[in-house]
């Protein structure tokens, strides 16, 4: 059976003939119109005024299927690699997985993220998640989408904000 190809919008791969979610990240057979965590590409996403939001240096594996509104993705960021400032209407789970990363939620401090850690960040939370500095780091992200939405890009975190 052939699938959609996917496409990225507004911060998840969508396509309405996916097999379950579940086979999205699995390694690339050739055969999938997907690819490996390890080799997916980073994806476009909707720009704020000072630039992509993407993370440099990321990888993305990311589903998300119709009807529904929770999507998902494993995040790899190397080293010093980060996200934009960004909140979600209805907010945002993250599991780390792999290696040491830092978060900051406005006006709080840097914190640093270790395997294992659950991390919530409520509805409208203005925050920036990464790698550390020496150390890439890998999660999970979970998110619901509100009226199509899922994530608001805001404005690109300075290197003085990532280095607390």
């Amino acid at each position: 059976m052939r699938h959609s190809p996917p496409e990225w919008q507004d911060g998840v791969w969508s396509g309405n003939a996916y097999p379950s979610p579940a086979l999205l990240c699995q390694h690339d057979t050739g055969t999938q119109p997907w690819t490996s965590p390890a080799r997916a590409p980073s994806p476009p996403a909707a720009a704020p005024p000072t630039g992509s939001p993407a993370p440099s240096g990321s990888t993305r594996c990311s589903a998300r299927l119709d009807p529904a509104r929770a999507a998902g993705a494993l995040v790899t960021f190397e080293p010093g690699a980060r996200t934009a400032w960004h909140t979600h209407p209805l907010g945002q789970t993250l599991v780390v997985t792999a290696g040491c990363g830092r978060v900051q939620r406005e006006g709080g401090p840097v914190e640093e993220i270790r395997p294992g850690d659950v991390i919530w960040f409520p509805p409208g939370e203005k925050h920036w998640h990464g790698a550390a500095p020496t150390t890439a780091m890998s999660h999970i992200a979970i998110q619901e989408r509100l009226d199509g939405k899922a994530v608001e890009w805001l404005e690109q975190v300075t290197d003085a904000q990532y280095g607390g």
